[in-house]
């Protein structure tokens, strides 16, 4: 999904204008006209997200300044451009004053306006991922610090911000790489118990006869090589959370004592006397399917349910495509300032290529493609010839059709997906849709629907955001209509490519 600027400004002539140029930049316009209804639109509840602001100092009634003062008393971080007929000093301080990140003279140009947009947003995302690092590091994340714009992760950020203000057990399912542990620090961070500690394990990196001595702590001389006495992780999370990443690794013998600690509130260290009482919230992370190891045996069927009293389970990247573009900036951001260089941005062809891939190892592996890549380019932006590992990757086919082909005007241009040239599948000669098939029934609603998508893509030019814009549907809903196609192709056996 591409940024969206908010545009604020009463005169439609250049309302109109900068919508055109924020459009051609690849970001999402968001057009209002007065000062009232841009902080109407900032601070909506459900509104979408707005990643940047172009705002006009002189407007009726609230005017540009007042717009500023209110986004600083409301405590947003957006960054804001503002823009003006009239260039002196003076307006450039008091809009710099007020907050403002940039000041362009009306009418900007293109390139301007480009240039300010870009730096605009890499800033803002240099600025969150280092909030990001500093809060992770003082235990204090939460749901703000989890980048996403997916509709898909709508139910799962409602269910983790219920569960914060409980007790209650959460396992988080989901693939490696997807942000299990970002979630479980999250719901933490949220908590009553944000200021106590947040002990993560990892059970699958824990030697099997070392697995109760880590969780339950051990005293001196309880076996060969206990020198000193350790508490262990229950203990040491006392008070606040304890996070079990990949719990069903854990060994048959230690996922009983797991359980009565559970039930009983108690923990006992090896060659203990005694039970020690602790207060601890668990939450616990798998990759793998628990109910699956439960039937195989391999994990206890009580403990099972205990752990599983609220679930959460997070989708992986390829099903929230969205997500990739402000992920590739964040990061790029952070590496940016890690390794000491100043890359400006991504293309827009490598930003529609990355966005595309199905990327197996999700976000970590998203992560390290772009550490990679900000080590290793020349250049002051980073091109698809900088992610050579997936550049060969070849993209899925946006949505194949069924039955009879669809027929549009050709077009004699590469098709655009977010500003770049992607080329679209060609489509034959005159603009017809069949309903019926070529036995005289009604086709099946599926494959129109596919073929229309197509049309769609196609008409517009790749930009997805106008796609399903006019189709009246959303972008993830879009992006997995055209997965689904996909994967109904391949396995029809009549094309696709993953």
């Amino acid at each position: 999904m591409a940024a969206t600027i908010l545009i604020a400004d009463d005169d439609a002539v250049q309302r109109r204008l900068v919508e055109n140029m924020v459009q051609k930049c690849g970001y999402q316009p968001l057009v209002v006209d007065s000062g009232d209804d841009a902080i109407a639109a900032l601070t909506a509840q459900e509104s979408q997200t707005i990643d940047a602001v172009v705002l006009d100092l002189v407007m009726p009634g609230l005017d540009g300044l007042g717009v500023l003062a209110k986004i600083r008393d409301a405590g947003l971080n957006v960054p804001v451009i503002v823009q003006t007929a009239h260039g002196g000093i003076d307006n450039v301080v008091s809009a710099m004053r007020a907050g403002a990140q940039d000041f362009v003279v009306k009418p900007v140009g293109f390139e301007r306006l480009q240039v300010s947009l870009r730096n605009a947003l890499n800033t803002s995302a240099l600025k969150g991922e280092l909030q990001r690092i500093r809060h992770s590091r003082e235990g204090r994340l939460t749901f703000t610090d989890v980048i996403t714009r997916s509709e898909a992760m709508t139910s799962v950020l409602r269910t983790a911000q219920k569960a914060a203000s409980s007790a209650i057990p959460v396992l988080i399912e989901g693939e490696s790489g997807v942000g299990k542990e970002l979630f479980a620090r999250a719901i933490h961070g949220s908590s009553e118990r944000k200021s106590k500690p947040f002990v993560a394990v990892n059970c699958g990196a824990i030697p099997d006869n070392l697995v109760e001595s880590i969780l339950f702590g051990h005293e001196k001389g309880a076996f060969t090589g206990a020198t000193e006495r350790h508490m262990g992780k229950f203990v040491e999370a006392h008070g606040g959370t304890l996070f079990l990443d990949e719990v069903g690794e854990l060994p048959l013998t230690a996922q009983v004592k797991l359980l009565r600690a559970l039930q009983e509130g108690t923990v006992e260290a090896v060659g203990g006397r005694k039970p020690v009482k602790v207060d601890v919230r668990i939450i616990s992370a798998t990759n793998r399917k628990l109910l699956e190891l439960v039937k195989a045996g391999q994990f206890r069927e009580d403990l099972f349910y205990r752990l599983h009293v609220l679930p959460l389970t997070i989708p992986p990247l390829r099903q929230r495509r969205e997500d990739i573009p402000h992920l590739l900036r964040h990061f790029l951001a952070r590496f940016n300032a890690e390794e000491n260089r100043n890359i400006t941005g991504i293309s827009g062809e490598a930003m529609a290529h990355l966005s595309q891939l199905d990327w197996p190892g999700n976000i970590r592996q998203l992560e390290n493609t772009v550490y990679r890549a900000v080590v290793m380019s020349d250049g002051d932006q980073l091109d698809l010839a900088d992610f050579p590992q997936v550049a060969a990757h070849p993209l899925a086919d946006p949505a194949p059709t069924h039955g009879e082909p669809l027929i549009v005007a050709p077009s004699t241009a590469p098709a655009m997906v977010s500003g770049s040239e992607i080329p679209i599948a060609p489509l034959p000669a005159t603009s017809n849709l069949s309903m019926l098939t070529s036995s005289g029934d009604v086709r099946p609603l599926e494959e129109m629907e596919n073929e229309i998508i197509r049309f769609a893509i196609s008409h517009y030019r790749g930009q997805m955001s106008e796609v399903a814009r006019r189709l009246k549907i959303g972008r993830s809903t879009l992006y997995r209509k055209i997965d689904e196609a996909a994967a109904n192709d391949s396995a029809d056996g009549t094309g696709g490519t993953n």
